[in-house]
This record gives structure tokens, C-alpha cells and sequence, in this order.
């Protein structure tokens, strides 16, 4: 699935920030960078990966392309067709495995075993949304710095800082890296952290 127009996006010519913003500017830029000869690589910005634009035809054309939803994925299952009994509602069976003990407590409980699982799926998502906030920019920047720093020197030594949690060694060890190159590799490992996400 690709992403919507709306996602925060970043291209770069060489390393120099051509645009930063929602994907459907971000791909009109490229294409009037591209028709002017740069080469020119978008980076999503909650993922750090790159983005593969159609820039065939008319600004107009590009934009609904964008729009246009995605092609199902080959390897999703088809949703069976609408049957008796209570609708489906998102849920989908899958096979659980627990020790004995387990089922026993899990009977115990007053809301069902799958009330109660879900709950503590959600309890447990709460808690550790701030680690796995701070995992996610970690690999967003990296998958950015691996991209278009890789042959930069100190690289090794910006992905220590970067996996230490070290915002500080970062701007040091990234110190003599193109200006826009650097500042986008420290926005994503730290800064866009407290952005909300478009979608």
C-alpha cells in the first residue's frame, strides 16, 4: 500500500532538502526538480525509507494517482462474502497458545478471555508507546542515514550515537555532513518524534 498525499515526505537532490511536506507537494517539486535534470530521492518521513513516485504526465494526473486507493496486496486474504450471523466488525480469529494456567485465569475473569486479552493487549500498547515511538524515529533516521550518509564520514560512529539515544554525540559525530543531510538525520531521530502523524 503506498502512502497518501498527505504524508510527510522529504526529497533531496544530491544532498541538498528540495522539499519537506505532505507527499502530493512533495512529488510536484520532484517532478519540475526531475524535468530540470537533478536526481532527486523522497524519503518517507515516519518510515525513513524511500519512496518510488510516478511522475508520468500532468501535474493534475500525478495528484490523482496519488488519490487513487491502492491495489489490494496479493498475499491480504479476500474477505468472504456477507454470510448469517453477527458481522465481522474487524475481528479476525487467529490461534492463541497458552499454558493451562494461563486458560484458567483467563476463565476467571468476568469480561470473557477475549475481552480480557484485548484489554491487556491495549494496557501493554499504552505503556510502551513512548519506547516504541523512540524505536521507530531511531529506525526512520537510520534507514535515512543509510541511504544518503552511508559513504559520509563518521557514519559508523552518528549510528552509535543514534542507537545510544545520544542527541548530542549525533550533532558532533555528523558535524562536517552536508547542513541538510544532518538536520533532516537528527529531525527524524529526535525531533519528529513529537510531530503528529498524518494519515
Amino acid at each position: 500500500m503506498s502512502p497518501s498525499p498527505a504524508r510527510p515526505c522529504t526529497a533531496f537532490a544530491g544532498t541538498r532538502l528540495l522539499r519537506r511536506g505532505p507527499l502530493a507537494d512533495v512529488a510536484l517539486a520532484v517532478k519540475a526538480a526531475t524535468e530540470a535534470g537533478e536526481s532527486v530521492l523522497v524519503f518517507d518521513d515516519a518510515t525513513g525509507r524511500l519512496i518510488d513516485l510516478d511522475l508520468r504526465g500532468s501535474d493534475p494526473e500525478i495528484l490523482a494517482r496519488l488519490d487513487a486507493p491502492s491495489a489490494p496486496d496479493a498475499t491480504e486474504p479476500k474477505a468472504p462474502g456477507k454470510g448469517r450471523g453477527r458481522p465481522k466488525l474487524g475481528v479476525v480469529a487467529r490461534e492463541v497458545t497458552l499454558l493451562p494456567r494461563h486458560w484458567d485465569w483467563l476463565a476467571a475473569q468476568p469480561s470473557g478471555a477475549s475481552a480480557t486479552l484485548r484489554r491487556l493487549v491495549d494496557e501493554a500498547r499504552r505503556r510502551g508507546a513512548p519506547q516504541q515511538q523512540r524505536r521507530s524515529a531511531q529506525t526512520a533516521a537510520y534507514h535515512f542515514m543509510q541511504a544518503l550518509a552511508g559513504d559520509l564520514p563518521g557514519y559508523e560512529e552518528a549510528t552509535r550515537a543514534l542507537f545510544a539515544d545520544d542527541r548530542a554525540g549525533l550533532e558532533q559525530t555528523t558535524a562536517g555532513w552536508p547542513p541538510d543531510v544532518r538536520d533532516h538525520a537528527i529531525h527524524l531521530a529526535f525531533d519528529a518524534v513529537n510531530e503528529p502523524e498524518a494519515d
